[in-house]
């Protein structure tokens, strides 16, 4: 549904209500209430709660941000700057440090990098499709690496749930770590995308790609004249408060921190200090930042609510008991030498139609760990097969929010970036097929 109709929350939607009517013995009004009842229960879930209040202030975090002028402000300070970075390659290497340094998010990765480094590639006749290429391959790839986000708390919560539920054993942090080793498709890419940089590596589509026309940038007076420490100072105490907090919740033991509980502590902290540093320091009046919170929280609703409908067919398929019937399926006649390679396949086609890494990996990582303890398979392996493959199809998948956005911050046609892309994502998931092919081997 979500490939025919380009729709994720119907399609969602539509697969949550079939998993429940053949839960529910295919009774229609049965199911229709489980559904309703089961949306409002996973407010039980004190992780969820945390994460979905999580997701909707940071967006309301970008927002400020981006209203006061921080953001303008940033990109100001870098123009003046531009002197030592003004060539081709310098352009894109901004674009690629600004997508390492900024990890909040992926949206707000593409969004700043491509919107910064975008007059500079023009005026030095670097094409458009490559910029957003650079913006989109930092963007999820960094942030799935780096789990001092919403990317950490959302993994974390999947794997605590695990482990209360038996499947699994050990330590969620612990476990989430070692798994960033196994992250081949981020660190592949990572890696493919500065070697591209470095060496103007050009290949399909890509080769063909133009330049546009130089547009000279105008900012605002008004906004010019901001401090980019409006944009950096919130987000140092963002990414700050994390470790912090992870060592204030695990009582002086970092990895025995609660993930969701520091990610909650992390942005509350973050827009009391904005408040204070823009409202008291006189940079916004307390109803303008009462209105972009507001605004800010509205904007990430959309996410939330696929994220929450990921996670609850997750709980359905659970449910169904869909990764037991696969065990029984693949117990003798699949090698379990095949099976992270298969999860990373099977995580990046579901990626690739819904358009949402989130989502994938909500409803992969139940399947994939319970097939990981079953088979006794290293389970950081699996857990980093869930995360590449869910990576993978929100790369290249033409209805993601990232695609989206790194398509528009570049100013590139979006068809061109999906295609011009392409072939560089496909060598990224190629090699990690084949790493996960080889680790298979050796592990298990």
């Amino acid at each position: 549904m979500a490939i025919i109709i380009k729709d994720v929350i119907v399609s969602l939607l539509s697969g949550i209500f079939l998993g429940e009517l053949v839960i529910h013995h295919f009774k229609p009004l049965e199911a229709t209430l489980a559904v309703l009842d089961g949306f409002v229960a996973l407010f039980a879930e004190e992780w969820i709660t945390k994460t979905v209040i999580f997701a909707l202030l940071v967006g309301a975090i970008i927002k400020l941000i981006s209203d006061v002028g921080g953001v303008q402000g940033f990109i100001a300070y870098l123009d003046r700057k531009q002197k030592n970075i003004d060539s081709a390659k310098g352009a894109l290497l901004l674009a690629y440090i600004l997508g390492v340094v900024i990890f909040i998010g992926s949206s707000i990765t593409a969004l700043i990098a491509g919107t910064v480094a975008k007059p500079l590639c023009d005026k030095n006749g670097v094409s458009r499709e490559k910029l957003a290429f650079v913006c989109d391959s930092t963007s999820a790839p960094i942030c799935s690496l780096i789990p001092f986000n919403a990317w950490g708390a959302l993994l974390l919560g999947l794997i605590i749930t695990a482990i209360d539920s038996n499947i699994i054993e050990g330590e969620a942090i612990s476990l989430l770590i070692e798994s960033i080793f196994f992250n081949f498709y981020s660190l592949i890419t990572i890696f493919l995308v500065l070697a591209v940089i470095l060496f103007n590596i050009n290949i399909g589509p890509m080769a063909h790609a133009k330049a546009h026309t130089i547009e000279k940038q105008t900012l605002p007076t008004e906004q010019t004249r901001k401090s980019s420490l409006l944009m950096v100072l919130p987000i140092i105490v963002l990414i700050a408060m994390v470790p912090i907090s992870l060592y204030y919740t695990g009582n002086g033991d970092i990895l025995q921190g609660s993930g969701s509980t520091s990610i909650f502590y992390a942005v509350i902290t973050t827009l009391v200090f904005i408040y204070f540093y823009y409202v008291v320091g006189g940079h916004l009046k307390h109803k303008a930042y009462i209105k972009s919170l507001y605004a800010g929280i509205s904007e990430m609703i959309p996410i939330v609510i696929i994220l929450l409908l990921a996670i609850f067919i997750g709980n359905v398929i659970k449910e169904l008991g869909t990764a037991n019937y696969l065990v029984e399926l693949m117990n003798g006649n699949i090698s379990p030498i095949f099976l992270p390679v298969l999860v990373f396949i099977v995580s990046a086609l579901a990626s690739l139609s819904t358009g949402t890494s989130w989502g994938t990996v909500s409803i992969m990582m139940p399947i994939g760990l319970a097939l990981g303890a079953t088979f006794d398979i290293y389970i950081p392996l699996m857990i980093g097969a869930v995360i590449s493959g869910g990576v993978f199809g929100d790369h290249v998948s033409p209805i993601s929010d990232t695609t989206i956005i790194s398509s528009m911050a570049s100013g590139c046609d979006h068809i061109a970036h999906v295609r011009t892309q392409m072939p560089y994502a496909l060598i990224s998931a190629g090699l990690s097929s084949v790493l996960y092919l080889i680790m298979g081997w050796v592990i298990v």
